[in-house]
Formats: C-alpha cells, sequence, structure tokens
C-alpha cells in the first residue's frame, strides 16, 4: 500500500510551527522541504531554525545548491530519512555516506529535466528516490504524470529502495500515482490549505490502498 505524507513548506520559524501543530493530531510521517534561495528559490527556513518531531518519521528534502556546508546541522537534528538532489554540487556519494553511519537514511530526488540514468551512482545506494513532478520550492500547481515511467528505471536499477512522488498531488490524481508503483505520495497544499486537513488525509490515504 502506498503512503501518503504530508509536506511542510515554511518560510518563517512562525510558520513551521503552526503547520507542525496543524499535522500532529494525524500525521506519523512528514516531509520537510527546505530551500536554500538559490537551488530553489524563494528561501525557507534553514536547518537551524527547525525542529524535528520525536513521534514522527521525518523525512528532510534539502533543495540546496551545496548540501554538504549543512552536514553538521542535518546529523545534530537526527531525521530518519535525508533527500539531496542529484542536481547538486558536490561528491553527494560521500556524504550519503557519512549520514549511513550515523543511522541516517539518505534519498536522491530527481528534477523533471534529470533523466535516471546520469543518477545510476546515486540511485544504486539510496535508500530512497523522489521523483520531482512538480514546481522546486512551491506547493500546489499541477502534476506531470509523464515522470511516472522513471519508476520502472529506477527499479531496474535498485528494486530495493523505497519511491517517492513530489508534486501536484491531490485527490484527482493519487491514485494513479500509487498505481504506478509509488510507495510514498508527499502531499502539500492538498492538505495544508484544506478544511479539515485529517480528514482530507484519510481519505488520500484510503485513495492509495491496494
Amino acid at each position: 500500500m502506498s503512503r501518503i505524507c504530508p509536506t511542510i513548506l515554511a518560510r518563517t520559524p512562525d510558520e513551521f510551527a503552526a503547520q507542525i501543530e496543524l499535522l500532529r493530531p494525524f500525521a506519523r510521517r512528514v516531509q520537510v522541504d527546505l530551500a536554500d534561495g538559490e537551488f530553489a528559490a524563494p528561501a525557507t527556513v534553514n536547518l537551524n531554525q527547525i525542529y524535528c518531531d520525536d513521534e514522527w518519521s521525518v523525512d528532510l528534502h534539502l533543495m540546496f545548491a551545496r548540501p554538504s556546508e549543512w552536514t553538521e546541522a542535518v546529523v545534530a537534528l537526527k531525521p530518519d530519512l535525508v533527500i539531496l538532489h542529484a542536481e547538486a554540487e558536490g561528491d553527494l556519494l560521500a556524504l550519503f555516506e557519512h549520514l549511513h553511519k550515523f543511522g541516517i537514511r539518505v534519498g536522491v530526488a530527481l528534477l523533471p529535466g534529470t533523466s535516471v540514468a546520469p543518477a545510476r551512482e546515486l540511485i544504486e545506494i539510496a535508500d530512497y528516490v523522489l521523483i520531482f513532478g512538480g514546481h522546486l520550492g512551491y506547493q500546489g500547481g499541477s502534476a506531470d504524470l509523464t515522470q511516472l515511467e522513471k519508476v520502472a528505471q529506477i527499479k531496474k536499477i535498485n528494486p530495493r529502495t523505497e519511491i517517492g512522488w513530489d508534486g501536484g498531488a491531490n485527490a484527482g490524481n493519487v491514485a494513479e500515482i500509487a498505481a504506478a508503483g509509488i510507495d510514498v505520495i508527499n502531499v502539500g497544499s492538498a492538505i495544508i490549505e484544506a478544511k479539515n486537513p485529517a480528514e482530507t488525509y484519510q481519505k488520500l490515504q484510503a485513495a492509495v490502498k491496494d
């Protein structure tokens, strides 16, 4: 069964705290989207302004040009998973290995214009691969479902890795996304901006049951 994972995208610490409180009653796993204003703009809160809720499994999605500059802050937060972009600068393989030493799972994200083949080395050791089909740094918008063709390619390289989706997921398309073989569907505005976020979350989760 695919899992619905609410996402947090906050520009200020107060906005981050408000979204935490909104999701706390029902979320068990969340993705926190962080942008540096360079790789993805506008900038969000940074790693020194957030915290990981002990009751949650927390995925940190780092939309950073140079993620290695934030290694100490990442380790200090003790997230369950850190997702780095294949398009980022630096030795990502070495960074993956370093995070693994601290028991942190590692993931690689692929932008729509990034094909699977160039990221092969990262995918081979990744615990998670995030297929991005939306507008980087923003919630809402439409989902580019043509990106789902990457699922089979990723599984061929690493059949054990967890595969996630990010971008434009909502009640109208989560069943299709799940049916394509996506394990984790990250949902932002469709939950955060809903009149009843908890009810919306439950309906989305019911829609992706096997």
